[in-house]
């Protein structure tokens, strides 16, 4: 088969991979993008958190929309009604439910997929060979077939995305113990039906972040409607942490509660209101804090009891491609969160190689010193605003 030259080539279609291409359109690039995604419907975004309440404002979203002329060429020449004229209509202060920007998502997808310069190509890909530090060869394994496709290109960009972290339990013997997928459990209209109504349930929640305190919110109002006799037992090494807006910043941006979860947790979760609060009625806390051998005793102590468990303890890396350059497998890439580069183990950059996005977002310092890692759509956006044209001249 005739490998296929291309500009670049753009590994994923959720948030990050969009942004990405939309970035590299407006560079002009001399040749077609190509596009790869399974299914280019949103990503994770769309297919698993529709029902959840963003930590983003309203304003954010439209930002990231707006952000890149193709994105504008889209939403100009797309017939309304449409999200993007939902999305306008919200209170831009505000946050929303992440439907709104997944539909947002797909609508530019659908315009970008017919762009002339966009090669959109429906599958996954599986390898990438880099030759004499020159053009990098993408093998594309389509649905359904047996073919590869092969693509060259100077610039591989990979935005891959990321899943739940899924860590074993530190307690033997807990074999009737249900793992609950965080996802499941971050979408209602699902989690309704996966936890028996009939009789007694206790849920194992881990974790304190943003998706933990939604998981906790989902449960108890579960608890609350459907469930009468289900129980939340909360398993957390430190205390809630919010977002504090600064003088023109944000303290804790990336890791402090915001938006419903910041409303719910302080109103129903903080130590001094919890016993007393509804949700109190059905959540109880296990305070793991103290070290690791404190809170393997407090789950020996209480995850016996407890019928389900779920893990909110963060994202971790979807797999990538078998890459390789000259035919040497590159195992271990290190990403640059500073330039979107990576390097080999030994740390040499290696060249035509990219990444965004949840798997590899961009490294932020705030004004105290903080180091944390920037996941949102318009995180992303900006991440690739700066570095795309760096991108650009460091291929060509």
């Amino acid at each position: 088969m005739t490998a296929q030259k291309c500009a670049a080539v753009v590994v994923g279609a959720g948030p990050a991979g969009l942004a990405a291409i939309g970035n590299l359109l407006e560079r002009q690039l001399a040749g077609k993008i190509a596009w790869i995604d399974p299914s280019f419907q949103g990503g994770r975004v769309n297919r698993q958190y529709r029902e959840v309440p963003s930590n983003t404002k309203v304003s954010l979203f439209q930002a990231y929309s707006t952000a890149v002329q193709p994105f504008r060429n889209v939403i100009s020449s797309t017939p309304t009604p449409n999200p993007f004229a939902t999305l306008a209509k919200l209170d831009q202060d505000k946050t929303c439910h992440l439907h709104h920007a997944a539909d947002m998502m797909r609508a530019l997808t659908d315009g970008i997929v017919k762009m002339d310069q966009v090669y959109a190509c429906q599958g996954s890909v599986v390898a990438a060979n880099q030759t004499r530090n020159t053009n990098w060869t993408v093998y594309v394994q389509r649905p359904g077939s047996s073919d590869e496709i092969q693509l060259i290109t100077p610039r591989l960009i990979l935005c891959t995305g990321s899943h739940p972290t899924s860590l074993p339990v530190p307690v033997a013997g807990l074999d009737n113990l249900q793992r609950l997928d965080l996802d499941v459990v971050l979408k209602p209209s699902d989690l309704v039906s996966i936890i028996p109504r009939c009789h007694s349930q206790t849920v194992a929640v881990v974790g304190a972040s943003h998706s933990a305190i939604l998981a906790l919110f989902n449960l108890f109002d579960l608890a609350r409607t459907t469930h009468p006799q289900l129980r939340v037992k909360w398993f957390t090494r430190h205390p809630l942490r919010y977002a504090e807006f600064m003088d023109g910043w944000i303290l804790r941006d990336n890791t402090g509660l915001k938006g419903m979860a910041a409303d719910f947790a302080r109103q129903q979760l903080e130590d001094a209101v919890l016993s007393k609060s509804e949700a109190g009625r059905f959540i109880s806390k296990v305070d793991c804090s103290g070290g690791p051998d404190r809170e393997k005793k407090q789950m020996a102590a209480h995850l016996p009891s407890c019928s389900h468990l779920v893990q909110a303890i963060g994202f971790t890396r979807d797999p990538l491609p078998e890459l390789s350059i000259d035919g040497y497998a590159l195992d271990k890439p290190q990403f640059d969160h500073d330039s979107g580069g990576f390097m080999t183990e030994s740390g040499r950059a290696v060249r035509g190689l990219f990444g965004a996005g949840i798997a590899f977002p961009e490294r932020v310092v705030d004004p105290h010193g903080n180091v944390e890692y920037a996941v949102g759509l318009w995180k992303f956006m900006k991440f690739l605003k700066k570095v795309t044209p760096q991108w650009v001249v460091a291929s060509s």
